[in-house]
């Protein structure tokens, strides 16, 4: 027994000497426990102070999720509200092809198959091609953007009896409409698939379009289940801006309906058509046929990009889409005459009724080369309105020798034919002049009947406009309004008046000579019943026979001829039928357009009907005295005459008691007739105006202004007048101008 307590002593000592650890190894122990320690607070540390603002962003987004709201894009609409371009609600729909399995690798194949079959079937496509989008393993691929509700139906339906919900995502989206289809196409433009503008005003009022995304911000789980939490934070987003244009609707569609008609009735490549006021700049139309249809544009609708579609490369396809108004350039031809014609009245080389001054042998010869007019026949001595009137060549570089090049380039610069006009739309180009410094005597006679060079459509428009301006150069605009969807605040653009080109004095002359070009020469397919109008008519070739071109047969026109309104040009490129003259074929179309704008306008006719000089052509005014004004009045209307007169009683009561003009006077229909009564007998005095050196129907229009009426003697400009300028005569009076 003693023994056995001795051993479980000595054993319990023997262990107690083997659990005990010593100083040396404890104090290790020690060290390490408090280096790790260490090391831990340092680290808790560094993630603390160093790493956690990161941390605390990565963590954050892996917690939250932020859904997009994208916003409408602004409309875009003409002069008078009419929308051209709008988005409305679609839907987008994608798939997570990872999330479309089964419970075994042949089931999941059979269902991603039976995915692709009806999402090729609903959205017609290629079903290899959703197949391999199905199959792929990405985590998400687009099937079809911007889709309309009747197949989101037909999707959502099939999901429904399916039973897949998981993998197939619709999510909202917007997509762009253009009510009016090929209208101005070639102005509003249109977008790519992310909802960019790429062409028009689509694109270069992109930014203002666009507007701003908002989002949502949601916390989430592991699990990514949405957590209710009182910081969700909602960011709404701000709608594009709207763009209101200078284009009218019904004047563009007025344009496009007789630009389309010409090119098509003169087998035309092409035909551009731009109106322009000449006061504001404001653009009211700017047509180009053939054109496409905004709703489907990578599908030419017209037989001359149909005919040739499939042989043109990525490049070459762009050119449907290109303005040709303000990205191509063409040699102006005659139309530029005017221009040279304003630059030497204003430097007093020539001026409008020289005798004499210029002479056409029916050809010019320049350093041994003969360049002949556009008629082979001599035209003569002429004065410089002949030579506009006649269209005549060699009259043209006989100025262009006389101005020099030097200051006809000085001019053209002024007159912005060197850069581009500014105007609010994309791939604006510019004219193409000789070099200054190395331009020969041909060229610049060439320069002078406006062949050799090239100019853009809206270019010379701008120019002309200065003519009608009286002399003042304006930026040209397309752009109205733009109105912030979100405040409704509307920023207007305002008039941009470039620099003064001319004096008011040489617009006056110019206006003049173009009235003459309508009334008496090249021009008088472009007149318009009941309106003044001027203009210059002109038939370019290519200088170059390798470049092959073709005519471009155009006219330049304005009206009113005083107080301009509208400055028009119609160009038809490479007509193929016999008579391609500008005056021949492009006139015509002016005047059909402008027959129908100038009304719509407002624009009261201001026009004597000065068409003929016999007295078959003149109208004798009845006596409607001792009758009631309102039977007068209807009288006179009936015979073709105006009337005037100022009472407060009632017309079918009040007795007319004279007449000025008195009865049995022969006027020109439109002519005014006062009407005084015993009520007024009050006679209004007014100014003969200076009617010298204008056309007929000027004289007729200014007198026009004045209540005055017109007695016309000959033809030509006006070389008399009774009474004379400045002569004080009743309203009513008849002025006897001679003309020669």
């Amino acid at each position: 027994m003693k023994k056995n307590i001795t051993n479980l002593t000595t054993y319990r000592k023997k262990k107690n000497i083997e659990n005990t650890i010593s100083p040396k190894k404890f104090k290790t122990l020690t060290y390490i426990v408090l280096i790790i320690l260490l090391l831990l607070i340092i680290r808790i540390g560094f993630l603390q102070f160093v790493q956690g603002a990161s941390l605390k962003e990565s963590a954050y987004k892996q917690q939250t999720v932020n859904q997009l709201i994208n916003p409408k894009r602004g409309n875009i609409l003409d002069s008078t509200g009419k929308i051209l371009a709008t988005s409305a609600p679609v839907d987008t729909v994608s798939i997570n092809p990872t999330k479309i399995k089964d419970s075994t690798e042949q089931l999941t194949k059979a269902k991603k198959e039976k995915v692709a079959h009806a999402l090729s079937e609903i959205f017609e496509l290629d079903y290899e091609e959703t197949l391999t989008k199905v199959t792929s393993n990405s985590s998400i691929q687009t099937i079809a953007k911007r889709v309309e509700k009747d197949k989101i139906d037909a999707l959502t339906k099939w999901m429904n009896e399916n039973k897949i919900t998981v993998g197939i995502n619709i999510d909202e989206d917007t997509k762009r409409y253009y009510p009016y289809s090929n209208l101005a196409s070639y102005v509003v433009g249109f977008c790519n698939d992310e909802n960019q503008g790429i062409y028009g005003i689509e694109r270069s009022c992109n930014s203002y379009l666009t507007g701003t995304p908002g989002k949502i911000v949601t916390s989430t789980d592991v699990h990514k289940h949405e957590i209710s939490d009182k910081n969700q934070e909602y960011i709404e987003a701000e709608n594009g801006n709207d763009i209101k244009l200078t284009i009218d609707v019904n004047i563009q569609t007025i344009a496009e309906k007789h630009l389309s008609k010409a090119v098509n009735d003169n087998n035309a490549t092409r035909g551009n058509c731009i109106m322009m006021n000449p006061e504001t700049g404001e653009i009211y139309a700017m047509a180009s046929y053939p054109d496409y249809n905004l709703n489907t544009p990578f599908t030419p609708t017209e037989k001359y990009w149909q005919d040739k579609w499939d042989s043109l490369n990525s490049t070459e396809k762009t050119e449907m889409y290109r303005n040709p108004n303000i990205s191509s350039t063409y040699e102006p031809g005659s139309t530029f005459k005017l221009i040279n014609a304003a630059i030497a009245i204003e430097e007093n080389i020539s001026d409008t009724d020289i005798a004499n001054d210029f002479y056409c042998s029916g050809s010019e010869i320049i350093n041994g080369q003969k360049i002949n007019c556009w008629t082979t026949a001599s035209h003569g001595h002429q004065t410089l309105r002949q030579v506009l009137e006649n269209s005549c060549n060699p009259g043209m570089m006989q100025l262009a020798k006389r101005v020099g090049s030097a200051k006809l380039y000085k001019y053209y610069e002024a007159f912005g034919l060197f850069s581009k006009t500014g105007i609010s739309l994309p791939e604006e180009a510019t004219g193409i002049f000789h070099s200054r410094n190395n331009i020969t005597a041909i060229d610049l006679a060439t320069t002078g009947f406006g062949q050799g060079i090239t100019v853009t459509p809206l270019q010379l428009v701008s120019a002309v406009s200065a003519l009608a301006n009286d002399g003042i150069l304006v930026e040209p605009q397309i752009v109205k309004e733009i109105t912030n969807s979100s405040t409704g605040a509307t920023t207007i653009t305002e008039t941009s008046n470039i620099r003064r080109v001319i004096s008011t004095t040489t617009a006056n002359k110019m206006r003049s000579m173009m009235e003459s070009v309508v009334t008496d020469g090249t021009g008088k397919t472009g007149a318009v019943k009941g309106y003044s109008v001027g203009g210059k008519t002109g038939t370019s070739e290519s200088l170059s026979k390798a470049t092959n071109k073709g005519y471009v047969a155009s006219f330049i026109g304005i009206s009113p001829v005083e107080n301009t309104k509208v400055v028009i040009l119609v160009a038809l490129y490479d007509p193929q039928v016999k008579n391609y003259h500008g005056g021949t074929i492009a006139g015509p179309v002016v005047s059909n357009i402008l027959s129908e704008v100038l009304p719509y306008l407002g624009i009261a006719q201001d026009s004597i009907d000065v068409s003929s000089n016999n007295g078959n052509s003149l109208i004798t005014v009845p006596n409607i005295t001792n009758k009631t004004v309102a039977e007068a009045q209807k009288t006179l209307e009936n015979k073709g005459f105006r009337c005037n007169f100022n009472i407060s009683g009632n017309k079918n009561e009040v007795l007319v008691t004279n007449q000025v003009p008195a009865a049995n006077t022969k006027l020109p229909s439109n002519s005014l007739i006062m009407l005084y009564t015993s009520e007024n007998n009050v006679r209004t005095s007014t100014t003969v105006p200076n009617l010298l050196e204008m056309s007929a129907a000027r004289a007729a229009n200014s007198l026009k202004s004045k209540n005055l009426n017109i007695s016309i003697e000959g033809s030509g400009s006006v070389v008399s007048q009774e009474p004379a300028s400045g002569t004080a005569v009743e309203e009513g009076t008849v002025v006897k101008v001679k003309l020669e």
